[in-house]
């Protein structure tokens, strides 16, 4: 492998020379350039990356910790963030927190050791001390998807709430009112925001929703499936399960066909994040859709602004309805899934004042 050395010799110039090309100094003749870059390229030279970060302090390399690789929602996510990065000039090392909060504090904590110039994360939990410490002194951090509340770190996250809304509104008139959830873990964001986005849409509309309608997962497919079980073993099973994460929605799909069940004549199902077979499932699953690419590529933008010492803010996207054929929704098989945009909502029903 050649050395920086034989670059200079091959150019005919100082090791200084070489040094100073490769860090784009500008005090170099463009002569010295020409035929500095001409002898890295015959030579295949590389720089060594490390020996560069403990002079300029700098590695050029993100951290992302993904709450679960597996889960389609953040295998995009992380595609995303590292095409945005790669753009900019930087490179990702990926952590699996698997979402558990020891796993999560595991790669933070390698990801800082490996001198890493900003993190991305996605917290499995609300109470990390590691993560918190991190936040505070300095690491250039930005959450992304979930957060932790009280931190002052910029968040990038799709806004569910009113998609949440939608959906209701939506299964109101299609004629549904037995709705069940199957909510996402308590101790994160986007677990608790769900659920309380539900839970209010479900008032507004005059819907019930006793706690033998509320289902506690934690974003794996088993739980989605236990909770399904659950529902279907009631006196008066609901008509629509509402899973807050499309593995949560894969388990419920796969209880409900396990009973000999059929979507949506039996149970109707819907979903929050879509995932590519969703569209391919019979029938097609109708999802709250988070805009994955552009939430990946704007949180690494908002890093990479701390990083060179920019100012960045937090960015909220909207999520939105898709509306396929899941819930008892009518159109031609074949047609395109429909959109249903807020100003599509049908207002909630008249309560009488009598």
């Amino acid at each position: 492998m050649a050395s920086i050395k034989d670059v200079a010799a091959a150019a005919g110039v100082s090791v200084a020379t070489v040094s100073r090309v490769l860090n784009d100094h500008p005090s170099v003749s463009d002569d010295a350039r020409t035929r500095v870059q001409a002898a890295v390229e015959t030579l295949g030279y590389r720089p060594n990356a490390v020996a560069r970060s403990l002079r300029t302090h700098e590695t050029r390399t993100l951290g992302l910790v993904i709450s679960d690789v597996v889960n389609p929602y953040f295998a995009h996510l992380a595609r995303s963030v590292e095409e945005e990065a790669r753009e900019l000039g930087y490179s990702v090392i990926i952590g699996n927190a698997d979402e558990r909060p020891d796993l999560q504090d595991h790669h933070v904590r390698t990801l800082l050791d490996r001198r890493i110039d900003g993190l991305l994360v996605s917290p499995t939990d609300g109470g990390s001390p590691l993560m918190l410490n991190a936040a505070t002194n300095g690491t250039p951090m930005v959450f992304v998807d979930r957060w932790i509340a009280g931190v002052d770190v910029p968040v990038v996250r799709a806004d569910g709430r009113a998609a949440v809304h939608d959906l209701v509104a939506h299964l109101h008139a299609l004629g549904h009112r037995r709705l069940a959830i199957i909510a996402g873990p308590a101790a994160t964001t986007t677990g608790s925001e769900r659920v309380e986005s539900f839970r209010a849409a479900m008032s507004e509309y005059g819907l019930p929703l006793p706690d033998a309608y509320i289902g506690q997962g934690d974003f794996q497919a088993e739980s989605g499936r236990r909770a399904t079980e659950r529902f279907l073993d009631l006196a008066e099973p609901p008509e629509v399960v509402f899973a807050a994460d499309n593995l949560m929605a894969l388990g419920a799909l796969d209880a409900i066909r396990a009973r000999g069940l059929r979507i949506p004549d039996d149970i109707a199902l819907a979903a929050f994040d879509d995932i590519p077979w969703f569209v391919h499932t019979d029938p097609a699953i109708t999802v709250i859709s988070q805009p994955t690419a552009e939430l990946g590529r704007a949180a690494v933008r908002a890093l990479v602004d701390r990083v060179e010492g920019r100012a960045a803010a937090s960015v909220t996207l909207p999520a939105r309805l898709v509306v396929r054929r899941s819930c008892g929704e009518t159109g031609e098989p074949g047609e395109p899934s429909a959109v249903r945009s807020p100003a599509a909502r049908p207002s909630p029903p008249q309560r009488s004042m009598s």
